[in-house]
């Protein structure tokens, strides 16, 4: 008897199977590969992607070859014969004005710039925004609108007062002095980052801490901040673009012993003395790019996680 309802089940999975096969195929129709509706995206992103990548390809190519072949003309070919000696001479041995000691000191120069400033600004913002976002008090959509009011005011405007202000603090031509520069400017756009990630989270959970007598720093830490690591990816990672790439407060803030890596990149480039080196510019410009590079190649996911998640709500 078992055999038999063994049997009749069977028959009966296969004339379910049969019945559905007859009624033929089920669900979404699978596209083709070769629509001309994908021909059209991905032959636009191609075309959008050589246009980017072909003068870096230009660059990483000249960087690698020697003045003789350089001027043979032709950019676009691959180095007959690699060399490393425009590498080692962008990082050590280039003038960049009256010093020829090459990128290392601006490198190390902007390091000191940058760590501080990355830090102390996020901090702050975070801080900042996780208050405007969940403690509101009187006037605080007033102080909110002024501070994003900054966000839009050309930082040439205010170059001459903010020196004013640094030489009379006795900071002015000092690293100390950019950082505080870097962080004030950094401020108002950060601020509103964190301010639209945290009214974006729940705010029962706000509400259950309170009930449950969490404070301000204990909210903070304890809720906020494991919550908000997309939003500070997104901060370190327009900080750290920010800052690195800056010029104009590099050479306006700074003195000739402080200069960061970008002031010391144009000093090389735009030098008048002897021969133009193209292989020691390109080298030199690859190695001033590469931190921010390195930066969105590791963090880019989290980067557009918390770019959407911070504008879904303000």
């Amino acid at each position: 008897m078992a055999d038999i309802g063994t049997l009749n089940r069977t028959a009966a999975g296969f004339d379910a199977i049969s019945d559905r096969v007859a009624s033929g195929p089920r669900g979404r129709r699978p596209r083709r590969v070769l629509s001309p509706r994908n021909i059209m995206l991905y032959g636009t992103l191609f075309v959008a992607a050589l246009y980017y990548l072909l003068p870096l390809y230009v660059m990483v190519v000249t960087s690698l070859k020697g003045m003789p072949e350089i001027r043979m003309g032709n950019i676009f070919s691959p180095p007959m014969e690699i060399t490393f000696e425009p590498w080692v001479k962008a990082w050590a041995e280039a003038c960049t004005g009256l010093n020829c000691d090459g990128l290392s000191r601006g490198f190390w120069n902007s390091v000191r710039i940058l760590v501080p400033s990355v830090v102390v600004s996020i901090a702050v913002a975070s801080v900042s925004g996780y208050a405007l976002a969940n403690w509101r008090f009187k006037g605080s959509e007033l102080f909110f609108s002024i501070l994003i009011i900054g966000a839009f005011i050309p930082y040439q405007v205010m170059i001459y007062p903010v020196v004013i202000v640094l030489r009379e603090l006795g900071v002015y031509g000092t690293l100390t002095g950019l950082v505080i520069v870097h962080t004030i400017f950094g401020m108002p756009i950060l601020t509103l980052l964190f301010r639209n990630y945290f009214a974006s989270l729940p705010v029962e959970l706000f509400k259950a801490a309170r009930i449950d007598g969490a404070g301000f720093w204990s909210i903070y830490f304890r809720i906020m901040l494991p919550m908000a690591l997309p939003i500070f990816v997104v901060a370190m990672i327009l900080q750290v673009t920010g800052i690195w790439n800056d010029f104009l407060f590099g050479v306006v803030f700074t003195r000739p012993d402080t200069y960061p890596m970008t002031v010391q990149l144009n000093n090389i480039v735009n030098s008048v003395q002897g021969v133009k080196e193209y292989n020691v510019n390109m080298a030199a410009t690859l190695l001033t790019g590469a931190v921010p590079l390195i930066v969105y190649f590791v963090s880019g996911r989290l980067f557009v996680r918390g770019i959407a998640a911070g504008a879904v709500k303000g």
